[in-house]
């Protein structure tokens, strides 16, 4: 049996959609309780049961400090060791994602997975192209971008969702490997124009600011500038083969998703 961890989430009920719209037998977890889902908080270990799995498909528990996901993290593995997952698929960062603000806990996981003992298959997941369409701003009818030239290897999060449903219901095909799962590069000028409006730059300085005195989590400011600052810099730009080879077909077009993103917070949305 395949379980698939944070199914409330937009990636994991993807993955446990695409699965069960297969007709493979798979079950999904939630820190609260869910009708068909177990109950599994990595922050409670106590409530971490993977008995009868036999694939664990491990959603990066995010949003959070390092050494909070390198907890929960470190809670899962231990749990699949104890109840006998005999495979675990792990969705993690992109190559090109090792200066992000947030890629320790992703490495940490990677490395304390191949000295598990388990079999495993690390997904390097490419950054969404609905993220990059959400982090282009609408300011009195205009669109704004950090981004500047740069541009990001974007993946449509349904493609990857779809790769962890193959990888996970075939595990033996896919022991011991790592996949950089990326799209083609996309620019903010390119939604722009998908968009059929003009692109107003951002300076970086402007931006930190305004994330500053935004309402988010202590984390998230320097998480998202790391984002801003690696593309503009071009260092997620990075192609790969492997999204196209695992899904057998083209990836979906991440100029749109991201466009359709964008839209959805734009100055005429609901």
């Amino acid at each position: 049996m395949i379980l698939v961890t944070g199914s409330t989430g937009a990636l994991g009920s993807a993955i446990l959609t695409a699965l069960t719209t297969q007709g493979v037998k798979a079950e999904g977890s939630s820190r609260s309780l869910q009708a068909g889902m177990r109950v599994i908080d990595f922050d409670r270990p106590s409530t971490v049961d993977f008995t009868g799995v036999e694939t664990l498909v491990l959603v990066s528990a995010g949003e959070a400090e390092d050494d909070v996901v390198i907890a929960r993290h470190q809670a899962a593995i231990t749990a699949a060791q104890r109840d006998g997952v005999t495979h675990i698929v792990y969705t993690s960062l992109t190559s090109s994602g090792d200066h992000l603000a947030f890629a320790l806990a992703h490495r940490w996981t990677e490395n304390h997975l191949q000295e598990s003992g388990i079999s495993w298959t690390i997904l390097r997941n490419g950054l969404y192209a609905e993220l990059f369409g959400s982090m282009l701003t609408w300011s009195d009818g205009r669109l704004h971008s950090a981004f500047g030239n740069g541009a990001l290897a974007a993946v449509a999060r349904e493609d990857l969702a779809a790769v962890a449903a193959i990888v996970s219901t075939t595990p033996e095909n896919h022991a011991g490997q790592t996949y950089d799962l990326v799209g083609s590069p996309i620019t903010a000028a390119e939604v722009a124009a998908a968009l059929n409006t003009n692109l107003n730059d951002t300076p970086l300085d402007k931006r930190r600011d305004e994330l500053l005195v935004a309402e988010l989590k202590p984390f998230q400011p320097a998480m998202l500038m790391s984002i801003y600052t690696s593309v503009r810099h071009g260092f997620l730009g990075n192609t790969s083969g492997d999204l196209e080879s695992l899904l057998r077909r083209r990836p979906k077009d991440a100029i749109t998703v991201a466009a359709s993103a964008t839209a959805t917070s734009g100055p005429s949305a609901p």
